[in-house]
């Protein structure tokens, strides 16, 4: 404190007012008056320790910024982990959409071939199907041809016998087919 006093005291006395006409030590010297009343503001300003005051203001204040700077850091911090944090989350994430985009392209294949071999049966049975229908009008249009065919010869056989028999042939003809008869159920 009186290094600071001996300091105002110095550069006071080195002051222009020095320079000025007159006693300087006058209370008529404006400058003398103005030198005395800084000194004396000085004197009150250390009497009430207004500089103690100052610095406990600004030691106070350079605690709250050190505590908010630490508040900082630490929500710095966290907020780094809880970005690594959900990057990884992410990544886990990822990787299982990616996952479950493969299982459903492989349930999509497997899928696929069994409509594929679902369809490839289901012709076959078709196949099989018409392939059976086809036989069985073959067969009936077949047995239709010879049932016509038998018809046809039977009606042309009967017509060729009965131009070239006579009707004693036919009545020999009956007459075994009664006795042929007659020992058969006999």
């Amino acid at each position: 404190m009186r290094k600071t006093l001996a300091f105002i005291l110095t550069a006071g006395a080195a002051s222009p007012a020095f320079a000025a006409s007159g006693p300087f030590f006058s209370l008529g010297n404006t400058d003398f008056v103005v030198t005395l009343g800084f000194i004396v503001f000085i004197a009150v300003l250390f009497y009430f320790k207004v500089p103690s005051m100052i610095g406990g203001a600004l030691d106070n204040r350079a605690e709250a910024i050190k505590s908010d700077l630490d508040e900082a850091r630490a929500l710095h911090e966290e907020a780094r982990s809880l970005l690594a944090s959900y990057e990884r989350k992410q990544r886990e994430v990822q990787g299982q959409a990616d996952a479950i985009v493969a299982a459903a392209k492989e349930d999509a294949s497997l899928a696929a071939e069994q409509a594929k071999a679902e369809l490839e049966k289901s012709i076959a049975r078709r196949l099989a199907a018409a392939q059976d229908q086809i036989a069985s009008a073959e067969a009936t249009a077949v047995k239709e041809v010879r049932d016509q065919a038998v018809t046809v010869a039977v009606s042309a056989a009967n017509e060729v016998l009965a131009k070239q028999m006579t009707a004693a042939q036919a009545n020999k003809l009956i007459d075994a087919a009664i006795a042929d008869v007659g020992d058969k159920l006999h």
